[in-house]
């Protein structure tokens, strides 16, 4: 029973002394003790931990100061610093890494008496569209085990909607939350920018890369996103102008609201299954009193150039401090100083790390970095000036989360350029650094959800949320816990 109710439900039962922790933590972790066989989406799971935290909750009185997450399990992506657990970021170069302290994020839910549950399966570093390239192997989607979940933060969208954890965070670096939200029927939320602290979050490129939630319902992101964000000295790009207030979630009203329609992500390659679910999106929007119109942002055709360029560039950067001598794998076959850093990095990174890092090197290299590099971060900044001139005329943005729903393992093209153009939905919000988000607004022909993204101004992430609220109150439209078969 437990394992099918929203955070907010789950929350509202502790509060009035009509369920206890320990008995919807011990539900949930049946659940995932009888699933995660099949899908694959944890690389860490507490068990007997978990539940003798929940019992010491259960002695805890109850008041009207007690935190909202009081008591609830979560699960966090393990690219997430955990002091406790393994954080691995699905990478035999850090398999065997064990942080000596939480990220920020994951030290504010502890903070609010949240359970945290375990650590989630993800594309190696990151990199990846599919969850596929983990070292603990692939995560399917529990509502068609032949699929992929979305990536990189499959594991965290697969617990959701499995019902093996009621809240997860994963990470979004160009649509790694709201493509895996979208496939597995869920909301899956990327702040604005500097919303969410990223102090404990190994990246691997640091102006995309961002926390946040992968929830059923907006109401629990709400909730989830109140407890996590906020200003934090300790990342540098953590901005105080965000105000995590979404009191007004339930009283937002989108009538003479404008909500612009984004030509360029809504042609070539948008499935006749997406496009429609899409265009009934807009509608239940303009039955409300919004205005919908259809824009055009040009810009928008460098931005998969601009991403791909300055993430794989800074990737070659970051992860250069894994070599097998200060941190990371190391190789025990070296003879020479040389041999231990080839063949260290060679056995600790995955094919696809590797691809990453040998293309962002040679984009950082004498002769291409004015080439390449430094005219992306020109381009960086026209794209920011387009969605600036966009939201003159706009209050919101609709797009499809993903052109496609989620694609059946075996079955999709592999060659990696295609791959990438896999986030052309998604990618141009993190360069603008805009709140994103994916709702579920359909089902496709093969019983496979198809989530809608809906993009706000920066740090309007209230309103953002509020208008999502709206949708999926007003279309009647739920999208349950998955019937793994």
């Amino acid at each position: 029973m437990f394992e099918r109710m929203s955070a907010t439900e789950l929350a509202r039962l502790i509060h009035q002394k009509e369920a206890k922790p320990s008995e919807i933590c011990k539900a949930f972790l049946a659940r995932a003790k009888e699933l995660e066989p099949k899908i694959n989406a944890f690389t860490a799971l507490e068990t007997e931990a978990v539940l003798a935290q929940a019992e010491v909750l259960d002695a805890v009185t109850i008041t009207e100061d007690t935190p909202v997450l009081f008591g609830l399990p979560f699960a966090v992506k393990d690219n997430i610093c955990t002091a406790d657990m393994p954080t691995t970021c699905a990478s035999k170069m850090l398999r065997n890494f064990c942080p000596p302290y939480d990220a920020t994020a994951v030290a504010r839910l502890r903070e609010q008496g949240a359970l945290l549950v375990g650590k989630t399966n993800m594309d190696e570093f990151a990199m990846g569209p599919n969850s596929e390239s983990s070292i603990f192997g692939r995560t399917y989607n529990p509502h068609d085990l032949r699929c992929s979940p979305g990536g990189s933060s499959g594991g965290s969208a697969a617990a959701v909607a499995a019902g093996m954890v009621p809240l997860s965070l994963g990470t979004d670096m160009g649509g790694s939350i709201r493509k895996p939200a979208s496939f597995c029927g869920l909301v899956g939320y990327k702040p604005s920018y500097g919303a969410v602290s990223r102090h404990g979050l190994i990246t691997a490129s640091g102006s995309f890369d961002q926390i946040g939630p992968i929830c059923r319902t907006v109401s629990d992101v709400a909730l989830l996103t109140a407890a996590i964000a906020g200003y934090d000295a300790l990342d540098s790009m953590s901005n105080p102008q965000f105000v995590s207030d979404f009191s007004g979630l339930e009283t937002f009203y989108v009538k003479g609201k404008t909500v612009g329609i984004v030509k360029e992500l809504f042609g070539e390659g948008v499935s006749d299954d997406v496009r429609a679910a899409i265009l009934a999106t807009a509608k239940v929007y303009e039955s409300l009193g919004a205005r919908v119109v259809e824009i055009s942002i040009p810009e928008l055709a460098y931005s998969l150039p601009v991403y791909h360029t300055i993430a794989m560039a800074e990737a070659s950067s970051n992860l250069a401090k894994l070599d097998g001598v200060r941190f990371g794998h190391r190789s025990e076959s070296a003879s020479d100083v040389d041999s231990l850093y080839i063949n260290s990095r060679t056995e600790g990174f995955g094919d696809e790390v590797k691809r990453r890092i040998l293309i962002g090197t040679y984009l950082l290299s004498a002769g291409n970095y004015e080439l390449y590099y430094k005219k992306a971060r020109v381009l960086w900044g026209m794209l920011r000036e387009a969605f600036q001139t966009a939201f003159e005329t706009c209050d919101f943005l609709l797009t499809p989360a993903a052109p496609k729903t989620a694609p059946v393992y075996g079955q999709k093209e592999t060659d990696p350029a295609v791959l990438y153009v896999n986030s052309i939905c998604t990618s141009s919000m993190n360069i603008a650094g805009l709140p994103a988000l994916s709702v579920p607004c359909g089902i496709d022909s093969e019983g496979l959800p198809i989530g809608a993204q809906l993009v706000g101004r920066r740090f309007a992430d209230a309103d953002l949320l509020g208008l999502a609220r709206v949708f999926e109150r007003e279309s009647g439209f739920s999208n349950p816990v998955a019937e793994v078969k």
